[in-house]
Parts: structure tokens; sequence; C-alpha cells
């Protein structure tokens, strides 16, 4: 797991309760997405519209629980980012 992704997950996770939801990860990247891509802790082309972050979240899904866990979510944006 790369601290990139740690990092990113944090700064999604709004509730801070250690897991993200659908509705959290494509509020948090519509909000904070364009500031995180700026300062280089997502890649520019990862924004996008609210299909893409839902794409993006059932990728992670990988139990189908409707909730990431960090290990989820950096299996899968490290990968896809390119930071592992």
């Amino acid at each position: 797991m790369s601290d990139k992704a740690r990092k990113l997950f944090e700064a999604l996770d709004l509730d801070e309760n250690g897991t993200l939801t659908r509705v959290e990860v494509i509020t948090a990247l519509r909000t904070k997405g364009p500031s995180l891509a700026a300062s280089g802790d997502l890649p520019i082309w990862a924004l996008g519209d609210d299909d893409a972050s839902s794409a993006l979240f059932d990728a992670a899904d990988q139990n189908g629980d409707e909730e990431l866990t960090l290990e989820e979510f950096s299996a899968v944006v490290d990968r896809r980012f390119g930071w592992s």
C-alpha cells in the first residue's frame, strides 16, 4: 500500500470512520478532487463525473458490502494510478 493511497483515502473519508461509502467517494471527489489534483495527491486525469467516481467505488468494493476499507481502496488506486 502506497503512502499516496493512504493519504487519498484519508482525504476522502469525510466522516473519518475508517471506511468509505459510495456517497462519500462521489462527494469528496467532487468537492476536494480539484485541490487534491493540484497538490499532486490525485492524478488530474482521475478527476471525473459522478459516474466515474461511482465506477471507481465499484471496482474497489471487492466484497460487495458497499463500504471500502483502506486495503480495498489502495489495491485499486495503487494499480490504476500507478502508485504501487
